[in-house]
């Protein structure tokens, strides 16, 4: 993987195909690899750049706290260094949070937004505290319990799930902290829909159990042009679960 330094951390990522260039942002507690299956059906379209985020696979991170703003700044000090202007985000779950603070603070960079099992919503106070203890969780006993609890509801496929555990259990402490803290402290993006003069995506299984399909809908019931993709009985790894239809839909960003 190649690497810049930005923000004082070492941003990894990875570099392929040609054409509109299409950032892809993985969600957690994953990494770039999350979206090896479909880049094959994207690689013809898009100049594909597959960063882990700051923390993940082969990025490192800070000791200090860090949120959304964080993450997004990250993105576009790698496109900075790239010499690219103007790209397609997309992003996945956490990802999305992601795309969703990019195109907040860097709208003039933002050609198209691709939101995958992903939502626009803050978390209730409830969700909210839950990763703050299990941030503590980790922080003591380290990831196994998070591991553990999130694999089966990544998918019903025992086979993908196992492919998700062993993502999950590359990963650093560090990065599920900071990451669980993050996702805590993150703004509702709702009000932002409204100011979007870009393609937007909406791609999400129906058999979701870790975000419901209907987030994706009110998105879409707010952001009527958007193009929403219901992939029927995929869970919350449609790149894995449905990769042709999740990369057919991406190509709207083209």
């Amino acid at each position: 993987m190649e690497k810049v330094n930005v923000n004082g951390v070492q941003l990894a990522y990875e570099r392929r195909g040609q054409g509109t260039p299409l950032v892809l942002l993985h969600g957690f507690p994953l990494d770039h690899h999350l979206w090896d299956e479909i880049v094959p059906f994207l690689e013809d379209t898009f100049d594909v750049i597959l960063p882990d985020l700051r923390g993940f696979g082969e990025s490192t991170t800070v000791d200090s706290a860090y949120d959304m703003d964080d993450y997004a700044s990250d993105i576009a000090g790698l496109l900075d260094a790239l010499g690219i202007r103007q790209a397609a985000v997309v992003g996945h779950s956490m990802g999305g949070y992601v795309a969703l603070a990019f195109a907040r603070l860097y709208p003039d960079r933002v050609r198209g937004l691709g939101l995958v099992s992903s939502q626009v919503l803050a978390d209730p106070p409830e969700r909210k505290e839950g990763r703050y203890k299990s941030a503590a969780d980790v922080a003591e006993n380290g990831i196994g319990s998070v591991v553990e609890a999130m694999a089966p509801k990544f998918t019903s496929n025992e086979e993908l799930q196992s492919v998700a555990r062993a993502s999950m259990e590359k990963q650093q402490p560090a990065a599920y902290i900071g990451a669980l803290k993050a996702m805590a402290e993150r703004a509702d993006s709702t009000a932002l829909l409204s100011s979007f003069q870009f393609p937007v995506v909406l791609i999400h299984g129906d058999a979701d159990s870790l975000i419901p399909i209907d987030r994706a809908r009110e998105v879409k019931a707010a952001l009527p042009q958007a193009h929403l993709v219901e992939i029927s009985s995929a869970g919350h790894i449609p790149m894995l679960e449905s990769k042709e239809k999740t990369a057919e839909a991406l190509k709207h960003l083209a």
